[in-house]
């Protein structure tokens, strides 16, 4: 069982950016949204550092610029082949970098992994992401953790790998999601769900991973999983 803690302590370097960032959200009758990663690691009370930002009424590109401060904004283009499927707005604020982008909803089609996308809710937000435990949100208007796959939180607890959605409809989605389900897992050394080893290991998923990921994609990810230490456990599982 993995210690989750159950609240959200910011730091006093957080607050301040917090703060700022909700003078723009007020200004722009925004609800702003931390995401991902930077929720899953201060529940888990370990330090982070980047920050993504959810706007849920305009781009990402767009609530920066309302943000007052003297950095300059950067705006990362759409980039499919290093994962990268919609615009992002990237700035330092008080030291902290910060990530800004829209809630959105993704669709795809059978024959690759670059997926049309619009404006979404909280709910399909996080239903698209990969995993579960990185589909947390932490609501900067309310201070609240919000679980809208209605697993991250607990699967965080018990220390387990599961996706949003079926893992059949995830990993055919995207299959370098199955590499992305393996390298979680060996970083915290979490258990990958029996389902998710099931789909990850299925002939569809296979093929769909030979010919929707180029080499070097894959190629990128494994380099990632090999930095950590318990790699070969969690290879050994998804492809027993």
């Amino acid at each position: 069982m993995t210690t989750v803690i159950a609240s959200i302590t910011l730091t006093e370097q957080e607050r301040t950016l917090f703060d700022a960032l909700l003078t723009a959200a007020r200004e722009t009758s925004s609800t702003l949204r931390a995401a991902g990663g930077w929720v899953r690691d201060k529940l888990l009370g370990l330090p982070s550092g980047d920050i993504d930002i959810a706007v849920d009424n305009m781009t990402g590109e767009q609530f920066a610029h309302h943000v007052h401060h003297e950095g300059k904004v950067g705006v990362i283009k759409s980039n499919p082949d290093q994962s990268l499927h919609l615009e992002t707005a990237t700035t330092f604020i008080n030291g902290v970098s910060v990530d800004f982008t829209n809630l959105r909803s993704e669709s795809y089609t059978t024959t690759s992994r670059i997926p049309a996308i619009r404006f979404g809710t909280p709910k399909e937000d996080a239903e698209r992401r990969d995993l579960t435990i990185n589909a947390l949100f932490y609501n900067l208007n309310t201070q609240q953790v919000e679980d809208w796959t209605e697993n991250g939180v607990s699967d965080l607890k018990a220390g387990i790998v599961r996706t949003p959605l079926p893992p059949m409809e995830t990993f055919l989605d995207d299959p370098l999601r199955v590499l992305r389900a393996v390298r979680f897992a060996a970083r915290f050394g979490f258990r990958i769900d029996d389902e998710l080893m099931k789909a990850a290991s299925s002939p569809e998923v296979t093929q769909a991973l030979a010919t929707k990921i180029s080499r070097e994609r894959i190629g990128k990810e494994l380099s990632l999983m090999m930095t950590k230490p318990r790699i070969g456990y969690a290879l050994g599982t998804i492809l027993a």
